[in-house]
């Protein structure tokens, strides 16, 4: 099986608060995108943020390549959000620590409303405990990297469909045109022989007499031929193509992570493509290697969601 880096999931869970009356609802969710690398983006309030580093590490256990940006939301209800209000004996106490610092350590700051705020018991409780909010952030944490995964296999198998068709159809286009080469040389090379004869004046039935003979003149053609010949020759690259096209299908079958290792066989098989292009005698193998190079580019495009 082969991932997919692109994928969403999201999880939530509804805790209700101690008291009976009102509660939080926690989601997580999870995006993620095409990256060299893998790429952590969080985004969360600070009451569950506590929860970064064990989420992180669930991440990395999971996942080897892709950005995925990570929100955490916290969404209290009416009753716990009309309980966010100050507790004034609290606040009472803390201005009486206050003032008993400031007695001793005069130069001390004073608190700000931040942080007067943040102190426990200022504001009333929601109901909500902070383990049980942290467990339950962690929880759908979990559930949603299950779900991402699945969603990214389920793309990643679609993916794999598509470059194995790909793949055997350009097996296809080299089994086709390998039996064509050597008719197509032995055609091209007989259109130079009688181009250098008719160039010569050797075709001529009333050549002139020349300074050079017809046996230095022949042996010159059957030169030119046979290197025209080697140049146009295009056996090696067939090869090469079919022993990429077997490894590039091997990788697929096998699975895992493969993004860079079929990014690596992409490069191979456009350079052989190229070459093919550029060494083409025939329509028929300059065709060819158009339809190769379509085929590899539209495989590069998917192999770069490949995790």
């Amino acid at each position: 099986m082969i991932y997919s880096m692109t994928g969403y999931a999201s999880a939530t869970r509804e805790l209700a608060a101690a008291s009976g009356t009102g509660g939080v609802s926690v989601s997580v969710e999870l995006r993620t995108v095409n990256s060299r690398f893998l790429d952590l983006n969080f985004r969360m309030p600070e009451d569950v943020r506590v929860c970064e580093p064990t989420l992180r590490e669930m991440l990395m256990n999971k996942l080897s390549r892709g950005k995925v940006d990570i929100r955490i939301n916290l969404q209290r209800s009416e009753q716990s959000a009309n309980a966010g209000t100050v507790n004034r004996e609290a606040l009472g106490q803390l201005a009486l620590l206050e003032r008993a610092v400031l007695g001793v350590f005069p130069e001390a700051g004073r608190l700000r409303t931040g942080e007067i705020l943040r102190w426990p018991g200022v504001l009333a409780e929601s109901g909500v405990a902070p383990e049980t909010l942290r467990d339950a952030v962690l929880a759908c944490g979990k559930q949603a990297i299950a779900d991402l995964i699945d969603v990214r296999a389920r793309e990643g198998a679609q993916l794999a469909t598509m470059l194995i068709a790909n793949v055997t159809e350009m097996e296809a286009i080299v089994t086709k045109i390998t039996p064509l080469v050597p008719e197509l040389i032995t055609k091209h090379q007989q259109k130079i022989v009688e181009r250098l004869q008719e160039a010569l004046g050797i075709a001529a039935p009333d050549a002139a007499a020349t300074i050079v003979s017809r046996e230095e003149i022949a042996e010159r053609i059957r030169q030119e031929v046979t290197i025209y010949g080697i140049r146009i020759d295009i056996a090696e690259e067939l090869t090469r193509l079919t022993a990429h096209l077997n490894e590039t299908r091997h990788v697929i079958e096998k699975g895992g992570k493969v993004g860079k290792r079929l990014d690596f066989m992409m490069q191979e098989l456009n350079r052989e493509a190229n070459t093919l292009g550029s060494k083409a005698a025939a329509k028929e193998l300059a065709d060819s290697s158009m339809t190769l190079k379509l085929l590899i580019e539209q495989m590069r495009e998917q192999v770069q969601n490949l995790e």
